[in-house]
């Protein structure tokens, strides 16, 4: 594989976009940023990609791709499968903000050869690999439409003593945002009776009054706690923390 026909600078820029995705990428693993090439399907054929496009500053859209290990840990944390795009979307940014301000869309997720497969479609599409000891492990994928024409600094070509510290295990996904919810209670109602509530009706709960309620993360039970007032919102406070396979079907 050879880089598209682009200026020196503009690869330079590449680089620093891929060094800034790699500072943020949820890792355990050193990575060292490779020399920009052309965006081809068989990179890296194994793992999950998450794709977006970007408008503002610069258009154009940016493609990352991580390894099956990465996949794997976020599918079988014990807290539930976490989402993915949530965890590699600060990546997603940093890249695409090295051409200036930027706006993403939500992004999508792919299969690796699928989203490489469609961003080397495009017009001077250009991928950089990030190695563990000369073997790929991530992929940053950019097209540009069009590619800016002034310099940029290039970067190192590496994860800076500045940059995020390397993590491993659980300590990986610290940062992958998840959606945290408080269940008072639930019920079960037929469709006439969800139909003949009006304003003012009263739902009876499968909870006693007083009892504690659910602490749910991305849907799965994790504690239990009383209902509390902070500030004129509600809030929980924490009474019990449940074991991994005893919570409530």
């Amino acid at each position: 594989m050879t880089a598209p026909t682009i200026t020196d600078p503009q690869l330079a820029l590449v680089r620093t976009a891929a060094e800034s995705a790699l500072a943020v990428l949820p890792t355990s693993r050193e990575l060292q940023v490779g020399a920009p090439v052309a965006a081809s399907p068989d990179m890296l054929t194994t793992g999950q990609a998450v794709t977006a496009k970007f408008s503002g500053a610069a258009a154009g859209e940016v493609v990352v791709v991580v390894g099956q290990d990465l996949a794997d840990a976020l599918k079988q944390s014990p807290l539930g499968e976490l989402d993915l795009t949530a965890a590699i979307r600060p990546a997603l940014e940093a890249a695409a903000r090295a051409f200036g301000p930027v706006v993403l869309d939500p992004g999508q997720l792919m299969e690796s050869g699928v989203a490489l497969s469609a961003i080397a479609a495009k017009n001077q599409a250009i991928a950089v690999p990030l190695l563990d000891g000369g073997e790929i492990r991530a992929v940053v994928a950019l097209a540009l439409t069009p590619w800016p024409s002034d310099a940029a600094p290039g970067g190192v070509a590496r994860r800076s003593e500045g940059a995020a510290p390397l993590r491993g295990g659980l300590d990986m996904l610290h940062d992958v945002e998840m959606e945290v919810s408080a269940e008072l209670g639930r019920t079960r109602m037929s469709v006439r009776e969800l139909l003949s509530l009006i304003p003012g009706a009263i739902v009876e709960l499968d909870r006693a009054a007083g009892s504690p309620a659910d602490l749910l993360v991305n849907g799965r039970l994790i504690a239990r706690g009383e209902v509390v007032v902070i500030d004129e919102n509600f809030g929980i406070r924490i009474t019990e923390i449940v074991a991994p396979g005893s919570e409530r079907e």
